[in-house]
Formats: C-alpha cells, structure tokens, sequence
C-alpha cells in the first residue's frame, strides 16, 4: 500500500479499541461467572469426559473456528483424549465427512452472536445424523438461536454482556470464548489460579507495545505474516484474519508455523513484509521458534520483524511481563493483543472506521447470504 493511501482517521473512540482494552476485566468477569456456575457446569460435563469413547469437537465460523484450532492440541494434551477441531462451515457443507453416527459427541459451539446459520445447522446436523449428541453452547449474546434452543443435551453458557462486542472484528469475545473452554474442559479449579496473572499480562501488554504497532501501522507495509507454533499456529491464523478485517484487505496477510514457513511459504517475504514470530515457552518448541527469528534476521529481507515472547532472553520486541513460567494456552491471550492492536492503527492509517471497516458492504458482523441445503 503506498504511502498517498493513508489519510489517518483521527477517531480512535471505537468500540475496536475499547474491546481490545477491556480484555484484562472481561477474563476476570468471565472466570467469575464460571465460578457462579461452577456446579452446574460441572453436572454436564463431568460425566460426558468420564466417557472414553466420547468424540470431542471444538467448532464455529471464522474466528469462533480459530478458538478451537487453538485450543483442540492443548486440550488433547491435558484430556488424555483426541479433541478435534472442525469449524461449522466444515460440518455444514460435507458433514459425511465429520460426522459419525456411531460416535458420541459432544459438540462445544462458540458463537459471538450465536446466530449464524452454520452455527444452528451443525447443531441441528448433530441431532440428525449422531445417535448420542450433547451440546456446550458457549456465547456471548444471550438472546441469540444456541442460547435460547435449549433442549436436554444441551448446556449454555452466556458470557458476560461486555463480551459481545459490538465492533466488526471479534476481539474480547475471542479471548472470553476461549478463556471459558479451556476453563471448562481443563477444570475451573484449574485455570483459576491462573486467571490473574493472564489478565495482568494482557495488562502488560496493553502498556508496552500501542507505540510499536502504531509505528509499523504508518510504514506502508503491504504483507503481514504471523508464524506461531503448536497451538499458536491457530493464534497465527486468527491474527492473520485480524489484520485482514481491519484493514478491509488492503494488506495481504498469511500464517504458518516456524518450520512449515520454509516450505514454500517464505517467498512472501519482500521490503513490504512484516513477519511476526510468537516463540513458546516449551523449550523444545522455542528453539524451533527462534531458529526462524534468526534466519530471518539473517537473511534481512523482511520489512519488519516483530518477536513476542514471555522469555526475557530472547531478544523480543513485545516480552510478556510475568508469564515466563507460564503454559502456552496461558500465552494465547496477551499474545494476540498486539495483533489487535495493529489491526486497529492500520484501519486507522488507512482511513478507515475500524468499526465498520468493510466500505462494500459485502462482509457483515453477523454473517449474511447463507443457504442451508438439506443433506444427503
């Protein structure tokens, strides 16, 4: 994007920005509300993970998806089980494919507005084709179709009001949606002792890096690639998509992991690119991570390169105050906040309302146009 197509919008009051910065107090509030209902919770789903045999599937459209791509490998890891991702524009349109009628399932929906047509046909795809389903609705909007199509093999969890976000691009309900699975599945108890040093390091993050990205936001940069990991492969996506969003498709963006980026994905790198590296804090993992940091270093052909990492000693540009001990399904949620961040001072060097970045129309909050076709 050259640099005469940036006429900044000076009005930064969105509701992008405020969602963003409210993170911190929306995980709080949305492990509180866990709590509050820690034992009903727990009457639905402790006796459905007691069940070997029971198929687990993390699903939604666009960034509800990214939640579960996130989530599904860290979860499988703690469960001692295979938790699957599959977003809902999978299930809907080939569901011979993903579903299996002999099969238990339990099937956790996430849905920001929790209307999208997808959403309400895997659910009903699900009933119709799965002998035993269950159903873990997790929303933000309580009036939306999963919240109030209750049945017995369902349970609902509405999170609280501030996460329904009223902004195009989905910021704190991705990071509440998220907070509330790996709460639930993983154990309330669990995660809450954890919960406090999380929000303090999207605090953190909030302090440190607004001057980076607001920087990089003004250099005319015309690609973006995030590489991320493990479960920050899926982070990696969702950042690409932030981006992507927010800067109505003006900046081509991308995503692999460290090691996948050598296979042919690389050639994006040019003097317009910025590359981000998410480096884990599974020390197996990061020294793969940091491998690509210095190769790219090295090669010094990227525009910019941005590290985000909770080690100190890894030379990062955005390091994590707090969180050097901590999992990496900790790591997800102060990670993607400078991938919102930037999201946000692009839309605004582009001359855009970050609100309502999609000049066309065509690419709605809730998404519009969609057919339901019978299946098979």
């Amino acid at each position: 994007m050259p640099e005469t197509l940036f006429a900044a919008n000076t009005d930064d009051t969105s509701w992008t920005r405020r969602e963003i910065e409210q993170q911190p107090e929306t995980l709080r509030a949305t492990q509180a509300l866990l709590r509050t209902h820690q034992t009903e919770i727990e009457a639905f789903v402790a006796p459905l993970l007691a069940r070997p045999e029971l198929r687990i599937v993390l699903t939604g459209a666009g960034t509800s998806a990214f939640i579960g791509e996130c989530l599904a490998p860290w979860l499988s890891k703690i469960l001692h089980r295979p938790v699957e991702a599959i977003a809902t524009t999978d299930i809907v349109s080939a569901p011979s494919l993903y579903l299996r009628a002999d099969a238990p399932t339990l099937l956790v929906s996430f849905g920001r507005s929790g209307s999208s047509p997808e959403s309400v046909a895997a659910v009903d795809l699900l009933d119709a084709q799965v002998t035993e389903a269950h159903h873990l609705v997790i929303t933000c909007n309580a009036e939306g179709e999963l919240a109030t199509r209750r049945s017995g093999n369902t349970h609902v969890v509405v999170l609280p009001e501030a996460t329904h976000d009223r902004s195009f691009a989905m910021t704190s309900s991705f990071s509440a949606m998220m907070l509330a699975c790996l709460s639930i599945l993983g154990g309330i108890d669990a995660l809450d002792a954890r919960v406090p040093a999380i929000a303090a390091g999207v605090e953190g993050v909030l302090a440190q890096c607004e001057p980076l990205v607001a920087d990089l936001a003004t250099r005319g940069l015309t690609r973006v690639v995030y590489l991320g990991s493990g479960i920050f492969k899926g982070l990696a996506r969702e950042a690409a998509l932030k981006l992507m969003e927010l800067s109505d498709g003006a900046v081509v963006t991308a995503f692999d992991t460290a090691m996948g980026f050598r296979h042919g994905p690389k050639t994006i790198i040019n003097a317009q690119t910025l590359a981000v590296v998410f480096v884990s804090n599974d020390p197996l993992t990061r020294r793969y991570d940091l491998d690509i940091v210095a190769e790219l270093r090295s090669d010094g052909h990227c525009g910019a390169l941005v590290v985000i990492s909770a080690q100190r000693d890894d030379g990062a540009d955005i390091t994590i105050p707090g969180m050097e001990g901590a999992a990496d399904a900790d790591l997800l949620f102060p990670f993607i906040v400078p991938a919102q961040l930037f999201g946000l001072h692009v839309s605004l060097a582009l001359g855009l309302t970050p609100d309502r970045p999609n000049a066309s129309g065509t690419v709605n909050r809730v998404v519009q146009g969609v057919r339901i076709y019978p299946a098979a």
